[in-house]
């Protein structure tokens, strides 16, 4: 499987949020690689093996994986509001995807560097905005 038929088979009502989060990643994550991992779309930084960036059609929501602890600390406050677990930022209503605030969070990931961004890693310093 690849992402297009990933999105081909996502329901109509979320197609739309889920291709667009995906133009986001292809335009912000130079030098990743865009490719499918436990069932949903992966981005890998090129000489790397672990993901950095993921989502996924949810049953209930649409989810944003954000693997990196160092960016996931530097944007806190902007993270706060929303419905997050540790790595996974939630969005329940397609139309209220914060797309501004993705961007920002796949801008830094682009520009944080490899090798450091596991989901327990404390990584480098990021700047959030």
């Amino acid at each position: 499987m690849d992402v297009a038929t990933y999105l081909a088979a996502v329901p109509e009502g979320r197609r739309e949020a889920l291709a667009r989060l995906r133009e986001l990643c292809l335009e912000e994550l130079t030098g990743f690689e865009e490719g499918i991992a436990y069932g949903m779309p992966v981005y890998v930084r090129a000489g790397e093996t672990a993901g950095e960036i993921a989502w996924a059609n949810q049953k209930q929501y649409i989810s944003f994986y954000l693997m990196r602890a160092d960016v996931r600390e530097a944007f806190a406050d902007r993270l706060a509001p929303h419905d997050m677990g540790k790595a996974c930022l939630r969005f329940r209503n397609p139309a209220k995807v914060d797309f501004a605030l993705l961007r920002d969070l796949l801008r830094a990931t682009a520009k944080a560097g490899g090798g450091a961004g596991g989901a327990g890693s404390g990584g480098g310093a990021v700047a959030s905005g």
